[in-house]
């Protein structure tokens, strides 16, 4: 696992941006994991600039989303496939029907979390899956308590969760749906290489127990310590609960420049 704080988060998406750049250029077809929430934004805006200014290109890559609440209707603004139309694919060159997201309106949930996982089988696997990490550790929405191993289902969201997402419904946390369909810490395991970002005050617990705490399903985003590439991004705020904050300042300015995140 690899620790970058950064100074903004400005800075933490034009890191992770160039990571993506990097790999559709030796890939031009990979997979994007595509997570939402307020902590990738930078990272799609950035993209979105060097879509527009020639300097990358969607055209051949697909992507998946991490998660859907259930039962919000199809024209709902915040139905998490049209958040990530908004904020990200409407304003790159992707393919129609490119980007796929879990069905919260399936009559056949189970059913339907089965053909999710079989359609990221399908595309080859996930190459660079974006993260963020709620207050209480938990990635998609895998809250405290989830298996280790999971796949693609169905949660019940915490009330921490609902009330963390209240902003995006009128600060009202009794308008924020109670379950979701997301993708599995085992499903993210699989991802090739992990880009978690995290920013603020209020994410550095969560910061600390994923780098440095136990593995431990009470803190989902801790089973990120077994994955072979994973690059955390955080500015100095969500950084000030690690111990080792000035060892991962020293080991990022000392890098190999040939060596990318």
């Amino acid at each position: 696992m690899e620790v970058v704080i950064l100074r903004n988060s400005a800075e933490i998406g034009g890191l992770a941006a160039d990571a993506v750049c990097s790999l559709l250029r030796r890939r031009p077809a990979g997979v994007l994991g595509l997570a939402t929430g307020s902590s990738p934004l930078p990272i799609y805006d950035e993209l979105a600039a060097r879509c527009a200014a020639g300097d990358v290109s969607f055209a051949r890559a697909r992507g998946f989303t991490l998660d859907e609440y259930v039962g919000l209707p199809a024209d709902h603004p915040e139905r998490y496939r049209t958040v990530i139309d908004r904020v990200f694919v409407s304003r790159v060159d992707f393919a129609p029907d490119a980007v796929a997201a879990p069905d919260g309106l399936a009559t056949d949930i189970p059913a339907a979390c089965a053909r999710y996982e079989a359609a990221i089988r399908e595309a080859g696997g996930i190459d660079l899956q974006i993260l963020g990490i709620g207050t209480d550790g938990h990635i998609g929405f895998n809250e405290p308590g989830s298996s280790l191993a999971s796949r693609t289902r169905i949660k019940t969201l915490t009330e921490q969760t609902r009330l963390d997402n209240a902003r995006f419904f009128d600060d009202d946390p009794d308008a924020v749906p109670t379950h979701c369909l997301t993708q599995g810490l085992g499903t993210i395991m699989g991802a090739r290489h992990v880009v978690l970002v995290a920013t603020g005050r209020g994410k550095a617990e969560a910061v600390h127990h994923l780098v440095e705490g136990s593995v431990s399903a009470m803190w989902p985003a801790t089973i990120l310590q077994h994955h072979p590439h994973v690059t955390v991004l955080v500015d100095g705020a969500a950084a000030q609960r690690l111990q080792l904050a000035d060892y991962y300042r020293e080991t990022y300015r000392m890098k190999p420049a040939w060596q990318e995140i």
